[in-house]
């Protein structure tokens, strides 16, 4: 084989960059069932992740933009930053950008950007699904995700606690965090917004394929009231 003649004719050595760890890149027989050991990427020497930003590295961030076109962050939008993203990459760099140029009056550099301002910024993130929460969004259709995630917004005690392996899949994927006292909790405020609605939703359309249509809706989706109140009475 050609790495037994590195390394002149082959590399060295390969990094797998993803949003996932390798060991997530399985292979499924027919019936579903994971081959295991099977994965063709069973030889790892070490998973690194991308770790969120911290505090100051936020702030180290957002004053590259102030020394780059003078338009100045108030110093009270960093607690701000830091609840609606805990330091997630994606959403501290989107919510800039949509603070500091997707939202028009800002172009103006001389107007400072304000809590407010980041406040409105991440309400946008959200009715936009950009690219990265619609990915997200995505992720709440698999099961496993799912098993996880359900009980916990739910506010349940589980019965039987979910495989572990499940879990560190959700912690991977950055859905959730453990916070100081080890407790499972959503990872961000933003991630806090979406989650709910959305993995109710997927709930919703699983329902609409059983029960295509309530018998006390009119065809347009709203309630029959009199056939409701004598379903009720009966």
């Amino acid at each position: 084989m050609i790495y037994a003649k590195r390394p002149e004719r082959a590399p060295a050595a390969v990094i797998l960059c993803g949003v996932r760890d390798v060991r997530d890149y399985r292979i499924h027989r027919s019936d579903g069932e994971i081959v295991t050991g099977g994965s063709c990427f069973n030889i790892k020497a070490e998973s690194l992740k991308l770790g969120n930003f911290s505090p100051d590295e936020i702030r180290e961030l957002y004053q590259q933009h102030t020394a780059a076109t003078g338009q100045i962050f108030q110093e009270e939008i960093y607690p701000k930053v830091w609840e609606l993203t805990s330091g997630q990459p994606w959403l501290v760099n989107a919510l800039a950008r949509q603070a500091t140029w997707k939202m028009r009056e800002n172009r103006d550099r001389t107007r400072p950007i304000t809590p407010e301002i980041v406040e409105e910024a991440a309400k946008r993130l959200i009715l936009e699904r950009a690219t990265h929460l619609d990915q997200l969004i995505d992720k709440l259709r698999e099961p496993r995700v799912q098993r996880v995630l359900e009980s916990l917004l739910a506010g349940e005690t589980w019965r039987r606690d979910p495989p572990e392996d499940d879990v560190q899949y959700v912690l991977d994927l950055g859905l959730l965090r453990r916070d100081e006292t080890g407790a499972l909790v959503v990872a961000n405020g933003i991630y806090r917004e979406i989650l709910p609605r959305q993995l109710f939703s997927v709930m919703q359309d699983k329902l609409a394929g059983v029960f295509p249509h309530a018998p006390h809706r009119e065809t347009n989706g709203a309630l029959d009231m009199s056939r409701l109140l004598a379903e009720d009475d009966s």
